[in-house]
C-alpha cells in the first residue's frame, strides 16, 4: 500500500495509524537518520511510543540528579553509553554526587562506556568499588579532583574494568604507585592517563605501568615531583610507537636522560611539556628537535634555563610542523635565535608563541618571527622590556589579522600548552 503523506498520527488515504504500519526497528532506522539533537528530541514528542524509542536510542546524557531520579533515568535510557556528572568548580552543588548515586549508576547503566565525575568531591572508595563491580564495559573515567579517593577504590575500578582506555585522576593526592600496578596488571589497553598533582607517584609506579601498558599515547604527570628520568624513560621505551603527548611540568628531577630517551624511541611525539625542568640542557633539546622534528607540534620549555640561541634555532629549523612554542623565562635567549630564518626558508607553522620574561629579545627578533609566521594567532610578550606596543607600531610590523598580542596579561591564554 502506498503511503502518500503523514498528518499527525494518521496516514492520509487510509484508516491506519503510522504506529500500526511501522515496526520499532523501522522507527529506530528513521531516528538513526536524524542528525540534529534538537530534532531527535522533537521525535520523542510525537507520542509515548516514539518517546520510548527515542529514549532507548539515546547514547549521551549530562545530568544533575540524586538516586531516585537516576533510577528513573536508568529505566528510560537503557542503552546509554556516556554519562556526564561533572561539577563546575565555580558552580558546585551540595551534596553533589555521592556514593549512593554511584551505586545506582553501577546497577542501572550497565552499558556505560564513558563516565565523567570531574570535581565530584563527595565520592569515596565505596562508590568506586561499586563502579568496578557494575560497569565492566567502562572505557573512560574522569575522577579528577575527587580528593577522597585512594588506591583502594581506584584499584577496584582497574580490576573490574579491564577494557579501560582513559583514566584521569588529576589532583587525587592520596593515589600512589599501587594504582599504577593495578592498571598494569588489569588494563593493558590503557591509552590515556592523567596524574597531574598526584605527588605520591614515583618511578616505581611508572615502571609498573610500563611493564604491561604498551599503548599509552597520552601521559600527564605534571607536578609529580617524585618522578625522575628512570621512570619516564621506562615509559618512552615501552610505549615508543604510541606515545604522542607527554606532560612533565615542574618535574624538577627530569633531566637529559628523559629527553635523550624520547629522541631515541618516540619518533611520533607531538606534544612535550617540560616547563620548569631546569636540568635539561641545550644539547639534549637539539637532539630531540632533530629526532622528532617531523612530528612535534607543541613544545613548552619555559624556565628551562639552559636553553640557548643555538638550541632554539635548531628547534625552529627542524620542527617545521611546530604550532605552539613556550620559551618564557629563558633569560639567555636573544634575537640571534631567530636570525637563521632567511627569506628563502618556507613559512613557519607557529600559531602560538610565548616569549614572556625574555629580557634579551627585542622588537627586531619579533619582527623576524612575524614575517615568517603567517598563521600566528597568539603572541605573549609580557615582561619583555624591549618589546612594547609603541615599539612594534613604530617598526611597522604587520601581524596576521587574527593575531592577539599579549603585552600586559589582559588577554586570556590558549590552553594548548597547559
Amino acid at each position: 500500500m502506498a503511503l502518500n503523506s503523514i498528518h499527525g498520527d494518521a496516514v492520509l488515504g487510509s484508516n491506519l495509524c503510522i504506529n500500526d504500519v511501522l515496526r520499532d526497528d523501522e522507527l529506530r532506522s528513521i531516528l538513526g537518520r536524524v542528525e540534529s539533537e534538537k530534532d531527535k528530541e522533537t521525535f520523542g514528542l510525537v507520542c509515548k511510543r516514539w518517546l520510548r524509542l527515542q529514549s532507548t536510542e539515546r547514547k549521551k546524557l549530562a545530568a544533575r540528579a540524586g538516586p531516585l531520579m537516576l533510577r528513573k533515568m536508568a529505566d528510560r535510557f537503557t542503552r546509554l553509553l556516556e554519562l556526564d556528572l561533572a561539577q563546575s568548580v565555580s558552580r558546585s552543588f551540595y551534596p553533589g554526587v555521592t556514593d549512593s548515586d554511584l551505586a545506582v549508576i553501577a546497577n542501572g547503566f550497565t552499558c556505560l562506556k564513558i563516565l565523567n565525575l570531574h570535581n565530584c568531591k563527595g565520592i569515596t572508595d565505596t562508590g568506586m568499588k561499586a563502579i568496578g563491580e557494575g560497569l565492566s564495559l567502562l572505557q573512560s573515567l574522569d575522577v579528577s579532583y575527587c580528593r577522597k579517593l585512594t588506591d583502594k577504590g581506584l584499584s577496584a575500578v582497574a580490576k573490574g574494568c579491564s577494557d579501560l582506555r582513559i583514566l584521569h585522576m588529576a589532583g587525587c593526592r592520596f593515589v600512589t604507585d599501587g594504582v599504577l600496578e593495578a592498571l598494569s596488571k588489569n588494563c593493558r589497553s590503557l591509552e590515556e592517563l592523567g596524574l597531574q598533582g598526584c605527588t605520591s607517584i614515583t618511578d616505581n609506579g611508572l615502571i609498573y605501568l610500563a611493564s604491561w601498558c604498551h599503548r599509552i599515547r597520552f601521559l600527564d604527570i605534571n607536578k609529580c615531583s617524585n618522578v625522575s628520568d628512570v621512570g619516564v624513560s621506562s615509559i618512552s621505551r615501552a610505549c615508543s610507537s604510541s606515545l604522542k603527548t607527554l606532560k612533565l611540568l615542574d618535574c624538577y628531577k627530569i633531566g637529559d636522560k628523559t629527553i635523550l630517551s624520547l629522541a631515541e624511541f618516540c619518533g611520533n611525539l607531538e606534544t612535550l611539556i617540560i616547563g620548569g625542568c631546569r636540568a635539561v640542557s641545550a644539547d639534549a633539546i637539539k637532539l630531540l628537535a632533530t629526532a622528532c622534528g617531523s612530528s612535534l607540534k607543541n613544545l613548552r620549555m619555559d624556565w628551562c634555563l639552559n636553553i640557548s640561541d643555538s638550541s632554539l634555532s635548531c628547534v625552529l629549523s627542524e620542527c617545521r610542523n611546530l604550532e605552539a612554542l613556550d620559551i618564557g623565562c629563558c633569560e639567555e635567549l636573544t634575537d640571534a635565535s631567530f636570525q637563521f630564518i632567511s627569506n628563502e626558508e618556507p613559512a613557519l607553522s607557529l600559531k602560538i608563541l610565548k616569549v614572556s620574561n625574555c629580557p634579551k629579545i627585542t622588537v627586531a627578533g619579533i619582527g623576524i618571527i612575524v614575517g615568517k609566521c603567517t598563521s600566528l594567532q597568539y603572541l605573549d610578550v609580557r615582561s619583555c622590556p624591549h618589546i612594547t606596543k609603541a615599539g612594534l607600531d613604530e617598526a611597522g610590523f604587520h601581524f596576521p589579522e587574527s593575531c592577539k598580542v599579549n603585552f600586559n596579561g589582559g588577554i586570556s591564554e590558549p590552553v594548548v600548552l597547559l
